[in-house]
């Protein structure tokens, strides 16, 4: 079991491996408002609220089933007791929020993607600073959360992805449609026109700027 500032409680540091370069992203966007696919046990939900709510009011949806994927079940490469890591995300998060020195409006959509971003584009949001993609690794998955929240993203928000590299631990040759890469590189080359990708020391996630609709 791994501690952050001896209060949180996460039992990895994959989101610490991009520290360097979040702080340096962050930095020079200042979002305040932020969209979360994928929060597994807050590390990174913690991390934004640490970061940017000393500086103003600060908006975050995060979006999970708590249910895993394939790796996090029984016998996977990640197995997890998903039932415990919710657990530890509700309470990471409400440590950051209650020590936080600006007001956090934190809404926690415990839906799948798909449900969760096609309401949030039905009322009408399109003005997220940062969204975070982190969520299923199956390619058709990662391809819907692309294209839907690169409709919720903000003309010059910016969008990351994780996993870029990811694929399953399998004794036999690799599933290109079970991994992230091929839906994001699919996505990057369509879209070429309205993105920009920003340039990073990072092989695991990709970071792009929205340019126009």
């Amino acid at each position: 079991m791994a501690f952050l500032g001896g209060e949180y409680e996460f039992t990895n540091s994959w989101f610490e491996d991009h520290r360097r370069i979040w702080d340096d992203l962050i930095q020079s966007l200042l979002p305040s408002k932020i969209l979360e696919v994928g929060s597994f046990e807050g590390r990174s939900t913690c991390y934004l609220i640490d970061t940017l709510a000393s500086q103003g009011p600060l908006s975050v949806h995060c979006v999970d089933t708590w249910q895993g994927g394939i790796e996090h079940q029984s016998g996977g490469q990640m197995e997890s007791d998903m039932s415990a890591v919710e657990v530890r995300f509700r309470r990471n998060i409400e440590l950051a929020i209650s020590r936080s020195p600006c007001s956090v409006n934190l809404i926690v959509d415990k839906a799948r993607s798909s449900v969760a971003l096609a309401k949030l584009i039905v009322d009408g949001n399109s003005d997220f600073d940062l969204i975070y993609v982190d969520g299923s690794h199956n390619a058709t998955d990662v391809l819907m959360d692309a294209l839907m929240c690169f409709q919720l993203l903000r003309v010059g928000g910016v969008m990351v992805f994780d996993d870029y590299i990811w694929h399953e631990g399998l004794p036999v040759e690799v599933d290109p449609l079970r991994c992230p890469k091929i839906a994001i590189d699919a996505f990057t080359t369509i879209f070429a026109r309205k993105l920009r990708l920003i340039p990073a020391t990072s092989i695991r996630q990709i970071y792009i700027e929205k340019l126009c609709h």
